[in-house]
């Protein structure tokens, strides 16, 4: 295996031995590859049958799930991988078949998407994603799967920027899956992640023309954060701000963890009555901030803190859990049992629900094992404060400009992105704590674990943690950020008081980067490391352009950022 695509990448290099460092063993690491693969020759000819006005919704769907499904700790299961790999290689040929018999009814040898009568891009993706490269039998695939993996490409810096520009279509599957299951569909976001998936496999693409892809990236997934922030705000309401309890009550419960909010809502309607309480873990905890979940009287509070304390936390909590989405920790043998996956999340050994024909999800053997539970072990208590999405800020608005205009606010300084393990990531918390009083942070994801039940208090009676939501919900911190330009009538986002310290971990915080990007925001510090993907060429770029800096002591970076 090789795996460079998080940010525990073993020696800030990659992951080659047995297993990554997310516990991914490398038959899986090899089959998402295969995959990855795979969907690229699917994305080729959808590329093809759109330009030929033929429908690619299957294909839309396919190239959505099989991103999702390969993003850090999201799936770590072989036999959905082989299953998603067979039913990938249908649907290409069936696509490919459906091109080439519209371009013969048509009388046409060209390919319609890049407008030359040979060498067609599309026939060129079948060549390197043919099913002649391994043999159909699903045990088989894995060892297939070296000759189309992240080395293949040999070139540094072009692999760095295609594997950049996969590891944000990732990003953006994740978000356009969760629109969809809302019913929420943007055929733009689709076809982004199609040509993004068909790029990686044309040789003829210069560097220059592969980071305008990737900047192209960034613009497609401010599409799809918007396209999910209307999904989640027309199904469950404006977030308004909440102080959510972190403690337990005396009842059986159930974790919720990941962060889908369909899952979530079904599981409340299911529960309502049982006995059985329902709390948030990790990414889910904005979830009490929506209107529409406060309804529910068994909806009572969130569990523990980041992703990857859950193996403590969840032993303690003695429940079942279900995992929603991606943020899954190997789980040991202790509670194996009743950690429940859904959707695209997946881990062997551990019980999986499915959606039926109409999107229903059955939880009954969840809340089952839930009435035979004790209730859960308190670890902390008190509350925490969320719900600062970008129509609770507006708001505010007039709060804010005040505290800005009477110098009780003299900074904003953006700390959105993801936990993790290293020990390095300490300094969020310290830097949290050392920043001036005249500072507020501006956060999302679960990046916020490390300040946001710390005592920071106000400025001018704003609270000095503001927190969004979950790592999709960056896209209200740009909407707060032009809804202040606009206040203040400026020119340029960068001449607004705002500085970024984002902390990044998987795929998802790569494409909220690209998104700044792609709206000109610069001089965004990222860390605890930088990318192992980034070649030193490609970071260079990115240091030249847009003033991408990595993380120093939290002296050096409080003195350059809040002055």
């Amino acid at each position: 295996m090789f795996c460079y695509q998080c940010q525990e990448a073993i020696g800030n290099k990659g992951c080659a031995a047995a297993a990554g460092a997310c516990g991914k063993k490398a038959a899986t690491s090899e089959l998402q590859d295969l995959l990855i693969h795979t969907l690229k020759g699917l994305g080729a000819w959808a590329v093809e049958a759109s330009a030929l006005g033929l429908p690619t919704g299957e294909a839309d769907d396919a190239v959505t799930e099989g991103l999702f499904a390969t993003i850090t700790n999201a799936n770590f299961d072989d036999a959905y991988f082989s299953r998603s790999i067979a039913a990938a290689l249908r649907l290409r040929d069936s696509m490919r078949d459906s091109v080439n018999r519209s371009r013969s009814a048509s009388g046409s040898k060209g390919c319609p998407a890049c407008g030359t009568d040979e060498g067609v891009a599309g026939e060129k993706a079948a060549l390197r994603s043919d099913a002649a490269l391994w043999t159909a039998a699903p045990q088989d695939y894995a060892s297939k799967a070296g000759s189309v993996g992240v080395l293949a490409t040999l070139n540094e810096d072009v692999r760095s920027l295609r594997e950049l520009l996969i590891y944000g279509a990732k990003g953006i599957a994740a978000y356009a899956h969760h629109a969809a299951v809302l019913g929420k569909r943007d055929a733009s976001v689709f076809a982004f992640m199609h040509k993004a998936l068909a790029a990686t496999l044309d040789d003829a693409l210069s560097a220059e023309e592969l980071t305008a892809l990737v900047l192209e990236c960034g613009s497609a997934g401010v599409a799809a954060m918007a396209l999910l922030d209307g999904a989640n705000t027309g199904t469950y309401g404006k977030p308004e701000m909440t102080k959510v309890n972190i403690g337990v009550r005396g009842n059986p419960g159930i974790i919720v963890s990941g962060h889908d909010l369909r899952d979530l809502e079904m599981l409340l309607e299911q529960t309502r009555g049982t006995g059985v309480d329902v709390y948030t873990h990790g990414e889910m905890l904005p979830a009490h901030s929506y209107p529409a979940f406060k309804k529910y009287d068994n909806f009572v509070g969130n569990y523990g803190n980041a992703w990857w304390k859950q193996r403590e936390e969840f032993e303690k909590f003695g429940g079942p859990i279900l995992m929603t989405t991606n943020c899954i920790v190997p789980p040991p043998e202790s509670y194996k049992a009743r950690l429940f996956t859904s959707g695209v999340a997946g881990f062997p050994g551990c019980p999986h629900i499915d959606a039926d024909a109409a999107g229903r999800k059955d939880f009954s053997a969840v809340i089952a094992a839930a009435k035979k539970s004790p209730a859960p072990v308190e670890i902390e208590s008190g509350a925490i404060l969320g719900g600062f999405a970008h129509d609770q800020v507006a708001a505010l608005a007039g709060d804010v400009v005040a505290a800005i205009k009477s110098g009780a606010i003299r900074k904003f300084v953006v700390m959105a992105g993801c936990d993790g393990r290293a020990k390095g990531r300490d300094y969020y918390a310290d830097f949290a704590a050392a920043l001036p009083k005249d500072a507020v942070i501006l956060t999302a994801g679960c990046a916020k674990y490390r300040y946001n039940k710390l005592d920071l208090g106000d400025a001018g009676g704003i609270p000095r943690v503001l927190d969004a939501g979950q790592c999709n919900d960056s896209y209200s911190l740009v909407v707060t950020a032009l809804l202040l330009k606009e206040a203040f009538g400026l020119a340029d986002v960068n001449e607004l008081p705002i500085a970024f310290n984002v902390a990044w971990y998987e795929q998802k915080a790569v494409i909220v980067l690209l998104a700044l990007l792609s709206l000109g925001f610069k001089d965004i510090r990222l860390g605890p490391t930088l990318p192992a993907f980034l070649s030193p060429a490609v970071a260079e770029v990115l240091v030249e352009r847009f003033g991408i800096a990595g993380i120093r002591s939290v002296e050096e970076d409080l003195a350059a950022i809040a002055g």
